[in-house]
């Protein structure tokens, strides 16, 4: 992940959070938190349980983060954000858990005014991990038209493309979907299937034949001992756990979608 991806990412999670972004540029942002975002951000469980008790006024800390190292920067009081900070890490985990499921609208353009339809699209996001002695993460964007079931990857970034909004949009109506979100969950489902399936496997079998290799040793080690001892079967179950293939795929987070249609 970029430092300019990680900026806008972490720009759209405060916005998103109703958070009140004071300053803002390519190196750095100061954000006002919310009461909620305070809690869940700062670690000051004292702090809110004193106003609580004593009915004080709350008053949420102001937060700068800083995304690029520069002069200004390097006097500047405030979190160094990268990929791999404890920060950045704390605010995909409390993302997941606040946007492991959303719903929103695409904004027209100003020039269009009234009877505007907006179509229902399915967004999953996934992680499909290769584990063996090594291991693999591949992250997954589809994107499901609920009308005519067609399929796109890198939904995503197909989103960032446009102005989206929690709220309907004046002017606009929704179209019902033909395909169930429940049933637009298990098309997908079959799509990433179907794409693993047609994947080079190579790594697997060669996973599989390290796997032999330590485990004819391993046999050699004790082939002339006639009763094996514990810690043999321990071993091979040991061997077993780091090199057998395995692909684990796991949601993400997913959403509906109404957009505008395209031509």
């Amino acid at each position: 992940m970029q430092q300019h991806e990680i900026r806008h990412f972490v720009e759209r999670y405060f916005r998103a959070n109703e958070c009140a972004i004071l300053e803002a540029n390519d190196e750095y942002m100061t954000v006002q938190l919310t009461i909620e975002m305070d809690k869940e951000l700062m670690n000051r469980p004292f702090y809110w349980h004193y106003i609580e008790r004593t009915g004080g006024t709350p008053q949420p800390m102001q937060l700068t983060l800083i995304t690029k190292s520069t002069e200004k920067t390097k006097a500047l009081q405030g979190e160094r954000l990268h990929f791999g900070s404890p920060r950045l890490h704390q605010i995909f985990r409390s993302a997941q858990k606040r946007g492991s499921f959303i719903r929103l609208y695409e904004e027209p353009d100003a020039s269009q005014h009234t009877h505007i339809p907006l179509h229902p699209w399915l967004g999953l996001n996934v992680k499909i991990s290769y584990q063996c002695d090594r291991k693999k993460d591949q992250i997954l964007s589809l994107g499901l038209h609920l009308i005519s079931g067609t399929i796109i990857e890198q939904f995503h970034e197909f989103l960032l493309k446009r102005k989206l909004t929690p709220k309907i949009p004046d002017y606009c109506f929704t179209i019902s979907p033909l395909i169930k979100p429940k049933s637009g969950i298990g098309r997908l489902e079959q799509y990433i299937r179907s794409r693993i399936a047609a994947d080079d496997h190579t790594w697997a079998e060669k996973a599989e034949e390290r796997w032999a290799e330590d485990l004819a040793l391993l046999d050699h080690f004790y082939e002339e001992i006639e009763e094996k001892p514990e810690c043999y079967y321990i071993e091979k179950e040991a061997l077993e756990q780091q090199y057998k293939p395995r692909i684990i795929v796991s949601v993400i987070n997913g959403g509906i979608f109404y957009l505008l249609p395209r031509s």
